[in-house]
């Protein structure tokens, strides 16, 4: 599993980072960030990649696990 840490980063960047991340080509990956404006872009396009979403809350952070 591909873990990208976006935390701190304001968006487009946390996209960005999941759409390279993307390329590898794995079944699944588990993406950070802390807000919940990243949150939901980073879902949308998972999602608009034929990725299921888990979201997970644990303290400030928001963990994105992304499956196929």
């Amino acid at each position: 599993m591909k873990t990208v840490d976006a935390r701190g980063l304001s968006c487009p960047e946390p996209v960005v980072l999941t759409r390279k991340a993307l390329q590898s080509k794995e079944n699944a990956y588990q993406i950070l960030v802390d807000s919940e404006t990243c949150k939901e872009n980073v879902t949308r396009f998972a999602r608009s990649q034929g990725y299921n979403v888990k979201v997970t809350v644990k303290d400030d952070d928001i963990i994105l696990d992304l499956s196929k």
